[in-house]
């Protein structure tokens, strides 16, 4: 089996971050290696990734197991809460916050699988999507594959699906960007294509467009595999927070632009 690194960059996100890390741990894929990148966080983020951490070696959990007739009780079998085969947490703390690109790229530097993605840290992974992702890549011979997700609310109820289109590079990069949210590729990309710029705020959106321009190969799944939170009816925080959206915007845009450009000049 080879191993997933999983890279959870995470910023004044304590509410959030053990749901998201609960749902890397209990993935039915056999060996992942998480890498927390706690990238200056002012709120509890550090404490609540240091019990988390605790909680993995210390926590148990019991299920009714065994009806005793002579106590006319039911017995309990205890287990560990975090099965720890196969998995691996890592945490990184930045000292101030440094930004979404250079949180990704500090994370990936210290990944040792062959396969890697991130996750926000207020997002979360259906349990089979690094299966269903890797078996992917691998049935395609692809670098990159992606699938659809829902939208969810701060609760975590389902406003809606979004459902992504099949893959062309016209599809995932002319129209707009729509290949890259719960996805899984190739480590080796960043050895021939680099790493996230940490100048600008779509980072996903020009890493991937590089990848597809230098003939990563990429494959749609068609199934939900991840929600994706967004608060009080947006999706306000970080690179798309009200004091980043016209940079991310404008970014966006200037990438779509050249997207169509290179594939006008690949017809």
């Amino acid at each position: 089996m080879k191993k997933i690194s999983i890279v959870v960059p995470t910023y004044n996100q304590s509410k959030y971050v053990p749901i998201c890390l609960d749902s890397i741990w209990f993935q039915d894929y056999a060996d992942i290696e998480i890498i927390v990148v706690n990238d200056g966080s002012s709120d509890a983020t550090r404490e609540t990734l240091e019990r988390y951490s605790a909680a993995l070696c210390m926590e148990q959990v019991s299920y009714a197991c065994y009806y005793n007739e002579d106590s006319d009780g039911v017995e309990r079998c205890y287990h560990p809460r975090y099965a720890g085969e196969g998995r691996e947490l890592k945490i990184i703390h930045h000292e101030e916050n440094k930004g979404m690109g250079a949180a990704l790229n500090r994370g990936l530097l210290a990944a040792t699988g062959e396969y890697c993605t991130f996750i926000a840290s207020d997002d979360t992974l259906l349990p089979s999507a690094m299966t269903e992702l890797f078996n992917a890549l691998d049935e395609h011979d692809a670098d990159f594959a992606y699938s659809n997700m829902h939208i969810v609310d701060d609760s975590g109820r389902i406003l809606r699906r979004f459902s992504l289109p099949d893959y062309s590079f016209e599809n995932a990069f002319c129209h707009w960007y729509l290949c890259g949210v719960c996805k899984l590729y190739c480590r080796s990309l960043h050895e021939r294509f680099g790493y996230y710029d940490e100048k600008i705020k779509p980072q996903d959106h020009d890493m991937y467009l590089r990848f597809a321009m230098g003939g990563g190969r990429f494959v749609h799944v068609p199934k939900v595999l991840a929600n994706v939170r967004i608060h009080d009816g947006e999706r306000n925080v970080h690179n798309h927070s009200p004091a980043n959206w016209n940079q991310l915007y404008e970014e966006s845009a200037a990438l779509v632009k050249k997207a169509r450009r290179w594939l006008k000049s690949h017809a």
